[in-house]
């Protein structure tokens, strides 16, 4: 069965839906310039939600270390992005987390970054590159061309991000065997508020 995370949770009301309805994982965004992101006290009360069973990923892009000190006790999973290999490296050694690093896919020359990253993170997650000078990373609903992995050799386990929503996740799992697949401003009713039935939707459909 395709796992899946629910990413960019802010209330627990959401989260909750996440979790009744199957998500494997729900992610928390400690980046303060995306509509998603937590301060400590407010990620500390969803995390104390979260049973044990289900995984709790920590979002960050090029995180400080004051940051890392200050949330990755609440997680289980450190998800980077805008990282080189080594950062990942050294995070990921130092605060004894599962590490995942994000992969920026526009072309099939961005999925040369991939081997890289062994040894250095536990999963790749490939999310759609967002334009030159976007505030955000990911989480703006943009998707890129599944075809780019036909055929292509993934290093380290991973999983699919971008664009996915709960009218396209089935195809995506279908199209690319993904065996996680991670999704934000595709379950929202506006950017960062999520909706619960759109989660339920969209976990519903990828077990299909």
């Amino acid at each position: 069965m395709t796992l899946a995370k629910i990413c960019g949770l802010t209330t627990p009301a959401t989260l909750d839906a996440a979790l009744r309805h199957g998500a494997s994982h729900v992610g928390f965004v400690f980046f303060p310039p995306s509509p998603r992101h937590l301060g400590h006290d407010t990620a500390a009360g969803l995390s104390a939600r979260v049973p044990g069973s289900i995984a709790r990923v920590g979002v960050y892009v090029d995180p400080d270390e004051d940051l890392l000190q200050r949330t990755v006790g609440l997680v289980d999973v450190v998800q980077v992005h805008k990282v080189t290999a080594a950062r990942a490296a050294d995070i990921r050694t130092r605060f004894g987390r599962e590490t995942w690093v994000a992969i920026a896919v526009r072309t099939q020359a961005d999925l040369a970054e991939a081997t890289g990253h062994v040894g250095a993170a536990d999963r790749l997650l490939y999310d759609a590159k967002t334009p030159p000078g976007a505030a955000l990373p990911g989480g703006m609903g943009l998707r890129f061309d599944w075809s780019l992995l036909d055929g292509f050799r993934h290093p380290l386990p991973w999983a699919l991000s971008g664009g996915l929503d709960p009218a396209n996740v089935a195809d995506a799992i279908a199209r690319t065997g993904a065996s996680l697949v991670d999704v934000s401003s595709g379950v929202e009713s506006a950017p960062g508020v999520k909706d619960v039935d759109k989660i339920a939707a969209f976990l519903k459909a990828a077990r299909s």
